[in-house]
């Protein structure tokens, strides 16, 4: 006969057992993609490096950073608002700018075509869109121009910013990898924190009154949510680093874009996947990153690859929207 508590102890006995056999795949894995990715970024900062080398003929770049220091009259306060908001802020703009169009008009065809949420903003509600870029404009320039003062005076104790150096490109893409590590992390545990109910309720339910986002919702937030998860994630990894203003520069701008790209509702060619974070706002508990490992590794990924979203989850390198070839499953009732 069984002892008293001799399947209890079973249970648990299997429960740690099966547990510890996650955490052991999961770890596998992640060595694996990690030394995987090691390896790949080094052949690509090589070449990337020879290539870049080759076509700025030497000191094109360092030339041209010193004819603008100069012509600042090194000026580091100017030069900064210039690097880390004029800059960024433009390529924010001029991306969504195209996108809106397409949004509004649903013109041109070569962007509508590509349609994640298939009758989804055809056409956008166009007082939601316009609330939504009051909305971003307010949080850019009094919660993110505002949270550049600090990071000005940290970036002056590191004495490197504004160096008349510029830093060279295999440096900036180690600094990239660090800074893009930094806000996955950052941004991970603080976005899953806002779908506490508590905190869902009154600060990021905002953020999610689009099931099917747009580009210009990548910055649609309450004020604390855009600091503590928008902001913070992608001005860490820079002043951690002592980065230099042309980095921040390009960095700022790079995560811009991407977050755009992840909200914008489009599977366009050639640009990175937007359907991992067009699953969250789809779904809500699900894809709380930007790369994935870490809902990997937490589980938060588990229902969106059981689905078509995650076959389609990569770059298209066609033109044939990924919506035609792996399209959803007809539902039961058709």
């Amino acid at each position: 006969p069984k002892m008293p508590g001799q399947d209890t102890a079973g249970r648990a006995y299997s429960c740690c057992f099966s547990q510890g056999k996650k955490l052991s795949d999961a770890l596998r894995i992640s060595a694996y993609v990690f030394s995987t990715g090691l390896l790949m970024f080094t052949a690509l900062v090589n070449s990337v490096s020879w290539f870049m080398q080759s076509i700025t003929l030497g000191n094109f770049w360092q030339t041209a950073w010193l004819e603008f220091y100069d012509h600042m009259e090194g000026d580091e306060w100017t030069i900064f608002l210039i690097g880390a908001a004029l800059v960024p802020t433009l390529a924010f703009w001029g991306f969504n700018g195209i996108l809106l169009v397409a949004d509004i008009t649903g013109k041109p065809t070569f962007i509508t075509r590509y349609r994640i949420q298939l009758g989804k903003n055809d056409p956008v509600d166009k007082k939601k869109l316009f609330k939504a870029i009051y909305t971003a404009l307010g949080n850019q320039f009094f919660v993110s121009f505002p949270m550049l003062v600090p990071m000005f005076y940290v970036m002056k104790w590191w004495e490197n910013t504004f160096t008349k150096e510029l830093p060279t490109f295999q440096w900036f893409l180690v600094e990239l990898s660090i800074f893009t590590v930094v806000e996955e992390i950052l941004f991970y545990y603080t976005h899953r924190l806002g779908h506490h109910p508590v905190l869902y309720k009154h600060i990021h339910k905002k953020h999610h009154e689009w099931t099917a986002p747009i580009g210009v919702v990548s910055i649609y937030a309450h004020p604390i949510e855009h600091i503590v998860s928008n902001t913070l994630p992608v001005m860490t990894g820079p002043m951690i680093m002592g980065s230099h203003i042309v980095s921040i520069s390009a960095w700022f701008s790079i995560a811009l874009v991407t977050t755009t790209i992840s909200h914008c509702g489009y599977h366009l060619p050639f640009l990175p996947s937007p359907e991992f974070h067009d699953f969250h706002h789809l779904k809500f508990n699900q894809c709380y990153g930007v790369l994935g490992v870490l809902d990997f590794l937490h589980g938060t990924d588990k229902m969106f690859r059981q689905t078509k979203a995650f076959e389609r989850h990569k770059v298209l390198l066609g033109l044939t929207p990924l919506s035609e070839s792996i399209p959803e499953p007809p539902k039961k009732d058709e």
